[in-house]
């Protein structure tokens, strides 16, 4: 390998300290943040125990702190209007978990500071990686290179070069024809790239025509209603109601997006889903959880259009931010269209509430 092939992977590498530092606070183990100034041991706020708590302090760190997401620290009583820190002071492990998802926690005189950016780039690791968005960090002594050489080490600025020059930037990996019941000709194509980079998927439906307008829908994930047709939901409905309207209209393009629970992730939904059924909204649901309305972010779709040559979209959506989104990252959205579903008695709540509180244009669904 000659000198420029090296210095081309090793500019990879803040790209690659990033994906192993996902990994490794998925796995429920630590990661060194290097800030430059000082070390931080940061772990998964969900994944911690005592052990993990002991050992921290049996290296020399400093008391470790809780770093939250500010609708948490709302949901908590606490106005601080940015993510924030609580000082554990020894407070337990199961005390934590508490603090993180419990709905009546409290934070018993605890009063939060604004965080830094070590600890918010702390808690970035903890969204990207689909866990709880909550963190908790402590400084270890310089002279411990020891410990810190035993785990992955990442610098903060290298998330803010991820999120620039790594989600947005998807490949294509794969392609095949993959005919559909009721649909006809299709073909998938498969994109590796996004939060993560997990590979997302375009289902392109005939053969649309990219020197003109394209029938489009950008499709998060939805396990429960894809699949399993699950009645709490409008999502499977929209994604087999869209391509047979491109079927039955020239054909289109379905991107197919691994962003489950609005960018939550699998795990988080499901946790969401148990707040749902204890009569919360599902916007309060994820606020109870530490998340904001919306963790999407579609930059990278409209890169996956933009590579299969499609650059003038007429878009399938209820949801207003997405067109907004498609236009911002440099496409012509000539037209947008609802996708309507069926209500049920289990979806209406949740359908009310897209409409209030997220301005999803459903409103005669409703009536």
């Amino acid at each position: 390998m000659d000198d420029e092939s090296w210095t081309r992977l090793m500019d990879n590498r803040r790209e690659v300290a990033v994906e192993r530092a996902l990994a490794e606070m998925r796995s429920g183990r630590p990661v060194i943040m290097n800030a430059g100034a000082g070390l931080h041991i940061v772990v998964g706020a969900e994944n911690v125990d005592e052990e993990t708590l002991q050992a921290m302090k049996s290296a020399g760190a400093s008391e470790p702190h809780l770093v939250l997401s500010q609708p948490r620290l709302r949901s908590l009583g606490c106005d601080l209007e940015e993510p924030g820190i609580i000082p554990l002071n020894g407070v337990k492990a199961a005390e934590i978990h508490d603090l993180i998802v419990q709905v009546n926690a409290h934070l018993n005189g605890h009063a939060p500071r604004a965080a830094s950016e070590t600890e918010k780039a702390a808690l970035e690791l903890t969204r990207l990686a689909y866990l709880l968005p909550a963190a908790i960090i402590a400084e270890l002594p310089r002279e411990r290179t020891d410990i810190a050489a035993h785990f992955v080490q990442i610098d903060p600025t290298a998330l803010d070069h991820y999120r620039k020059h790594v989600i947005n930037m998807p490949r294509i990996v794969s392609r095949a024809p993959v005919p559909l019941e009721d649909i006809g000709e299709t073909e998938f194509v498969v994109f590796r790239g996004g939060e993560g980079m997990r590979d997302q998927v375009a289902v392109i439906i005939g053969r649309p025509n990219p020197n003109e307008p394209v029938y489009a829908r950008l499709h998060s994930a939805c396990l429960t209603g894809d699949l399993f047709a699950s009645l709490k939901c409008d999502c499977g409905d929209q994604l087999r109601g869209s391509a047979k309207f491109m079927a039955e209209n020239g054909g289109g393009v379905i991107l197919y997006l691994d962003q489950e629970g609005r960018g939550n992730g699998i795990a988080n939904k499901i946790r969401a889903y148990r707040l749902q059924h204890a009569g919360y909204s599902t916007y309060d649901a994820d606020e109870i959880l530490g998340f904001g309305l919306d963790q999407r972010g579609f930059d990278f779709a409209a890169a996956m259009l933009k590579q299969l040559g499609f650059n003038s979209v007429r878009l399938l959506t209820n949801n207003p931010v997405k067109v907004d989104a498609l236009k911002q990252a440099g496409l012509d959205i000539v037209s947008s269209h609802r996708v309507k579903a069926r209500l049920t008695l289990h979806n209406v709540a949740y359908l009310t509430a897209k409409r209030d509180r997220a301005g999803h244009l459903i409103e005669d669904d409703l009536v």
